[in-house]
Formats: C-alpha cells, sequence, structure tokens
C-alpha cells in the first residue's frame, strides 16, 4: 500500500511509544499516567483515553507491527503487544504535521486480538553421517568451550585459517554438546547443533545450595548452531557459526 508520503518508520515508533504508555495502568498511578499521555493527545481529549480509573493493565514486549497511511497526514499504526500470556494489537490512529515534523494520537485506540501461530509442518532429518559427527564430536566440544570462555588461542586452534570468530568472553560456560547433525557430503559441510550453556547466577552459590534457592545455581541453556566446517588434513576446522534455521527430525 502506498504511503502517500507519511514518515511511515517515525509514526510507527511514536505510536508504540504512545502503547507503552496507554496500555499500563493502575489506580495508583493514574495521575501519572495522564500526565505521560498527554505529550500524545490532541487538546480537548480524554485525559485518560477511555479508561474509568479502575483495575489494571500490564503491556509488555510492544513493537510496531503495520501501518495503514490513508493520507499524506493520516495513519493506523498497528502495535504488537503482550499482555500475561496473551498476544494482542492495538491499533492507534495518528495525524502527522509536515510543517512541525510532528505527531499526534487522532483517536481512541482499539485492541485487537493478535493473529494465531502458524502451522509448522515438519522437516525430514537428513541422512546423518555418523562416522564425521563422531570425529567432530571432541574437537567442537573442545571448541565451545573456548568460544564460551575466550581464550584466544584455544578458540583460534579450531577456526580454519584466515578465519576470526569473536567468542563470548566468559559470559557463559560450555556444559554439554547436546545433539549434532552432519549431513552427507565433502570436505565442507554445513551442520548444526546443539549446546548447553551453562548460564552464571549472578551470585556465587554455596557448596550445596538449598534446593529451595533455585536462582544461587546457574542455569542450563539449550542453544541451536549451525556451522560450516571444513576439513584439512586430519583435522576439522570451523569456518562460520550463525544460529541454526529451523529444528529438523
Amino acid at each position: 500500500m502506498a504511503n502517500h508520503g507519511f514518515p511511515a518508520d517515525r509514526g510507527m515508533a511514536f505510536a508504540a511509544q504512545f502503547a507503552g504508555v496507554y496500555l499500563n495502568f493502575t489506580p495508583a498511578d493514574a495521575q501519572s499516567r495522564a500526565g505521560k499521555l498527554a505529550a500524545f493527545l490532541a487538546d480537548g481529549m480524554d485525559q485518560q483515553m477511555g479508561w474509568d480509573g479502575n483495575g489494571k493493565l500490564a503491556a509488555v514486549a510492544i513493537q510496531p507491527y503495520d501501518i495503514e497511511a490513508t493520507s499524506a497526514s493520516d495513519a493506523i499504526v498497528t502495535v504488537a503487544f503482550q499482555s500475561g500470556s496473551r498476544r494482542m494489537l492495538l491499533s492507534v490512529p495518528i495525524y502527522y504535521s509536515a510543517d512541525g515534523g510532528s505527531f499526534v494520537v487522532s483517536g481512541r485506540p482499539a485492541i485487537l486480538p493478535a493473529p494465531g501461530r502458524a502451522d509448522l509442518p515438519q522437516l525430514a532429518k537428513p541422512e546423518n553421517d555418523d562416522a564425521v559427527a563422531a570425529e567432530l564430536k571432541p574437537q567442537l566440544e573442545d571448541f565451545f568451550k573456548n568460544y564460551g570462555s575466550g581464550d584466544t588461542t584455544g578458540l583460534q586452534r579450531y577456526v580454519a585459517p584466515g578465519k576470526s570468530i569473536t567468542s563470548f568472553g566468559g559470559a557463559f560456560t560450555f556444559a554439554e554438546l547436546k545433539d549434532i547433525v552432519v549431513p552427507v557430503g565433502g570436505a565442507t559441510r554445513e551442520i548444526q547443533v546443539v549446546v548447553v550453556w551453562s548460564v552464571p547466577s549472578g551470585a556465587t552459590p554455596s557448596a550445596e545450595p538449598d534446593a529451595a534457592d533455585a536462582n544461587a545455581v546457574g542455569a542450563r541453556l539449550e542453544q541451536a548452531y549451525r556451522l560450516t566446517v571444513e576439513k584439512q588434513g586430519d583435522k576439522w576446522y570451523v569456518d562460520d557459526i550463525r544460529g541454526a534455521g529451523r529444528a529438523v527430525g
């Protein structure tokens, strides 16, 4: 759809900022909310934008979603947000003044349900080269240990000559190489792995932490990566590391 010259990116940012104020309210914050909303509303508009001052609403993960520009000055922006376990949308009509380069909310918003989840068909797992997977496993375990710890010298032993890979610098500790998928191929393969990281708790745990104190124990977090590896001589080297795509199998 044509945008009629409407500055879409700035309009969506304005509407998302408005939504962050509009979608969060409690009676204790009513006066503060009204003051914040005043920066977005046209003169004469209801300071609470239709809220009666009771109850409460909390919204997070507020992001611009879509925009329908109906003229060079008018648009309806859709903002996505999360409230509790629900994903929803907020439709916000806004007006743009080209003279001042500024925006204002031009009417009442509308909360709408977000589209449901897409059905994800399962992909067949490719034929796995078990022999190469077994050969790669100890080398990849050492690679990820150094990738997490930030040991540059240790990491470079597993990185292809002429390539450079930035490590986590100690932000995570390698715990386990949980899965490795190595398709059949030649000396260069694109593989997928599931790595388990130990995430620091931010506190010093005791030798035997209380089972009730879950915060005292570092978390384990599974992550999926896609690596390009190549064999030189009798050793595999990592050319590149990226986030994995769709899950297979």
